[in-house]
């Protein structure tokens, strides 16, 4: 995503006590609100210049397939905290089977990324926005 949109910030608004209670959540959970915050921040960051939405939606789709959030998660690997890299394996140990066409390990990877989005966008929207905003730089 090489362009020059600084990013999306997200902020959820939760009560106190819900904090207390994200580690108990599954990483199948976290992998599926994070698969809607990731395909929400990559539709935003698509927004300008006006195109056409069938141009839009494959500029989507190529950014949000399993293959290119894999390569993603390798990119952010490298900026990833203890707690994170945790994260990460959770979702990678809860992707036990994938669709045909894919190969286990890509399903898996993408799934970890997922994973870490729907956790940090529950857990910590500021981190959030920082690692969303290492893909584009």
């Amino acid at each position: 995503m090489s362009h020059s949109r600084p990013g999306v910030y997200f902020q959820v608004m939760m009560e106190a006590k819900d904090y207390e209670n994200i580690d108990r959540l599954s990483p199948a959970f976290l992998a599926y609100i994070g698969d809607a915050v990731y395909e929400l921040y990559v539709r935003t960051c698509y927004l300008l210049p006006p195109r056409k939405i069938g141009d839009y939606h494959d500029q989507v789709v190529a950014k949000v397939r399993a293959e290119t959030q894999a390569k993603a998660l390798q990119q952010l690997t490298p900026y990833l905290t203890t707690v994170e890299q945790d994260i990460v394996r959770r979702g990678r140990n809860a992707a036990t089977s994938c669709p045909r066409r894919l190969k286990l390990e890509i399903y898996q990877q993408a799934t970890s990324l997922e994973t870490l989005i729907g956790y940090l966008y529950l857990q910590d929207t500021h981190r959030l926005n920082e690692l969303l905003h290492t893909l584009i730089s």
